[in-house]
């Protein structure tokens, strides 16, 4: 199961506001040995969100969506949902009592909107507004707020996910050869992806820098620790073989 994420919302396409989803969702989830495999950026458009929501919940992929399940009239998130799984929208009672909790006759008619989910859905608890989110198979659905949806993220992976918790999470290690070319080591790479197909094969070639003024290219395996570990080893034999000089990587360097 590969980690998702689904950001919404007009502001952050005509940049009025800075996306700070993405970021804090791979903190998230590299702090639970978790990696992030894909994300999409959507406005706030009914047709897009309904067909990038009807990829996800085919996928079988772990998503997060962020924002759009509000109560004005450009939150179509919940709609959408609903539209992608072919099910009706209907109040759930757990998000309706916490709504009419909070709000009292107030709730009505608007903001008890935001407790109508897809039939068949969860709820996810709101620690800030008790606004709840909610899930959907492995769709998990939060606002865009921050203070409320890292948190609800972090409940939802600690409750339902922790079979994805990997307590020796995946590690880079790279190396760098001097005056390479990628076209002079295709056949190398492919000889390594073949022999390693567990791990990430990288190539990033420069024209050089002020750290390396030579030409170059970093090369970087990721994946498990013991299997970089002789991976990366056998690679810097196998360039050297080939004549190139062979340098390590200087963390601070930029290529």
């Amino acid at each position: 199961m590969q980690v998702g994420a689904l950001i919404i919302g007009d502001e952050l396409l005509s940049g009025k506001r800075q996306d700070k989803h993405m970021q804090a969702l791979i903190r998230i989830l590299a702090a639970r040995g978790i990696k992030l495999a894909w994300a999409e950026y959507l406005g706030d458009d009914p047709a897009r969100i309904e067909a990038a929501l009807r990829r996800a919940f085919a996928s079988g992929d772990l998503v997060f969506s962020f924002g759009g399940i509000g109560a004005t009239p450009d939150d179509h998130t919940r709609v959408c949902a609903a539209r992608a799984l072919g099910l009706p929208l209907e109040p759930h009672p757990e998000a309706k009592a916490l709504i009419e909790a909070r709000f009292g006759a107030d709730a009505y008619p608007h903001r008890i909107q935001m407790g109508h989910f897809p039939q068949g859905a969860a709820i996810i608890p709101n620690p800030v507004n008790q606004i709840a989110g909610f899930s959907h198979g492995s769709v998990h659905f939060v606002p865009g707020f921050p203070s409320m949806a890292w948190p609800m993220a972090e409940w939802v992976l600690d409750t339902h996910c922790r079979h994805l918790f990997n307590d020796q999470p995946d590690i880079e290690k790279s190396c760098i050869a001097i005056q390479a070319r990628e076209g002079d080591l295709i056949g190398l790479m492919q000889e390594f992806s073949a022999r390693y197909p567990a791990l990430k094969l990288s190539s990033l070639p420069s024209f050089g820098n002020e750290a390396i003024p030579e030409m170059h290219i970093e090369f970087g395996f990721a994946g498990q620790p013991a299997l970089v570990e002789i991976a990366i080893g056998e690679w810097v034999k196998a360039i050297q073989a080939r004549g190139y000089e062979v340098r390590a990587k200087d963390p601070g360097a930029e290529s």
